[in-house]
């Protein structure tokens, strides 16, 4: 036996069930959406959570940054509050580099507790320093500063200008991994040699594909001495590399700056507690170059 229902009782529920929808706060709600020159970027909130995705050619959307409106200096993703623990080995770097600029929570959170750094970040994309600025309180100064440019060609010039830094941060992606020619020998060779003595690298990466191995033999290749913080909760590590023999020789910290990352929601002596000097890659795994960087085809 089939059912009829007439319509003017289907279309009152149908209009309900949409109101519902739209006034639901766990659903979340669009605020911006445009095709760069690079990829489709969205601005969603919900929850009073606001966040940058990426579209990509898997149809997922990854989220690159996100803000909570309710406390913004908070650094939400726990793989920036990791990227942190780069101060326990110099807890006053005067320059600090970081390739990829995503909502600008990590500049915006060095101009609050290091307000006398000069921190440059290189974006590739125009659309995500305008979206930054617009929905991330992403302010520039003449402390805080950004450049678009691709962040090879940034550190080339930087090398023949003859600049340096205390720390460089690498946290550039594309919407499904880092670009290709920023995961090389030769790429880290140049980031090396733009790093003062004893300065430190800190790189994002992920843990769950056979990448994993070449990617960490390719930084085993180019500095002497690597320490991995992995995430406690999803797939994510922060690589630290130092431009120095003994990476631990300056590690540490004082109780003012671990009452200052407090109000980043950065737990510094945890994180420190968790950093690794353990080998757990195929060291026979080959390193990736110039000429040899599948990437695309490791990254599954």
């Amino acid at each position: 036996m089939s059912l009829y229902y007439p319509k003017f009782i289907m279309f009152p529920c149908f209009v309900a069930l949409n109101l519902l929808l739209l006034a639901n706060p766990l659903v979340a709600k669009t605020l911006h959406k445009e095709k760069s020159l690079y990829r489709n970027i969205v601005i969603s909130e919900k929850l009073q959570q606001r966040c940058l995705h990426f579209e990509s050619r898997k149809k997922a959307i990854a989220s690159q940054a996100c803000i909570n409106l309710k406390n913004p200096d908070e650094l939400v993703f726990q793989y920036t509050r990791s990227i942190m623990a780069g101060l326990a080995y110099n807890s006053n770097p005067k320059r600090i580099l970081i390739i990829g600029l995503g909502g600008g929570s990590l500049p915006n959170a060095f101009a609050k507790i290091l307000p006398q750094t000069e921190v440059i970040s290189v974006e590739i994309d125009p659309a995500v320093r305008k979206l930054a600025k617009q929905y991330f309180f992403y302010n520039e100064s003449d402390k805080i500063k950004s450049v678009i440019q691709d962040g090879r060609v940034y550190v080339k010039r930087a090398l023949k200008q003859k600049q340096t830094f205390d720390w460089i941060i690498l946290d550039a992606f594309n919407g499904e991994y880092i670009p290709e020619h920023l995961l090389t020998v030769e790429f880290l060779t140049e980031v090396k040699n733009l790093l003062n003595k004893g300065g430190i690298v800190s790189a994002n990466t992920f843990t769950g594909s056979q990448l994993y191995h070449h990617e960490s033999t390719t930084y085993q290749k180019v500095f002497p001495e690597l320490r991995i913080l992995k995430s406690s909760t999803k797939g994510n590590r922060i690589i630290f590399a130092c431009h120095c023999h003994a990476i631990d020789v300056k590690l540490g910290f004082d109780s003012e700056l671990v009452e200052q990352l407090k109000v980043l929601n950065v737990n510094l002596p945890n994180l420190v507690s968790r950093i690794s000097a353990a080998v757990d890659w195929d060291v026979s795994a080959k390193p990736l170059t110039d000429q040899f960087s599948p990437a695309n085809l490791l990254n599954r």
